[in-house]
């Protein structure tokens, strides 16, 4: 799997110390709406358009039906569960304690969210992911403290429909959690490239 940078570094791009993953410079870019989305949330990318071409077609196929989607990731210091809206108390309380920070965050810098909601409105959102996740059409996980089961954060996987990527993946954690956004991200990356069937992932890069 080739996991691809974001429309925020289109300079060399260097891997990782640690990573297994392979981050490409985008070049030859344009303007392409995602799907990609948190709480509704919709980002415009800029995205290169060189080959490979997306194997993915739409949003109907983008997992195989005999798939087996991970239902979770264990890590050094943050455990995914699939979100749903039992979290949905944590998860308000995480990113609206942290809206700034998130907002500085790579793959969140050109977007209308984090912005105010009320708790209700947050519970309806995750209840929406939790149907994309029930409908296999895209995989939002909250991130938890593996002790206290505070939410760290979130990682989202949805697809990129007509374009070079088979799916684009988002990632933040809460300001207090700050030093967890670049492990997360490795172990996020390690985990595309292993457990999942995509070829390329759009994920903005850390360094």
């Amino acid at each position: 799997m080739e996991l691809w940078a974001s429309p925020f570094s289109l300079a060399n791009t260097e891997r990782p110390a640690g990573s297994d993953v392979r981050l490409t410079p985008l070049i030859g870019f344009g303007i392409q709406p995602e799907v990609c989305r948190h709480h509704g949330h919709v980002t415009t990318r800029v995205r290169d358009s060189i080959e490979p071409r997306s194997t993915i077609v739409g949003v109907a196929d983008f997992v195989s039906p005999d798939f087996e989607v991970p239902l979770g990731l264990e890590a050094c210091g943050f455990v995914l569960e699939p979100l749903g809206p039992e979290h949905n108390e944590q998860d308000y309380d995480a990113w609206t304690s942290s809206m700034q920070h998130i907002a500085a965050t790579p793959g969140f810098t050109d977007g209308s969210w984090p912005r105010e909601m009320t708790p209700d409105e947050n519970r309806a959102d995750l209840q929406r992911h939790a149907d994309d996740f029930r409908n296999r059409t895209g995989f939002t996980y909250t991130v938890l403290d593996p002790a206290s089961r505070d939410v760290i954060g979130c990682v989202y996987i949805y697809p990129l429909p007509d374009s070079d990527h088979d799916a684009c993946a988002l990632s933040w954690v809460r300001e207090s959690r700050a030093q967890l956004d670049v492990p997360l991200w490795r172990a996020v990356g390690e985990w595309l490239e292993s457990d999942w069937p995509f070829g390329s992932v759009d994920y903005a890069p850390r360094f």
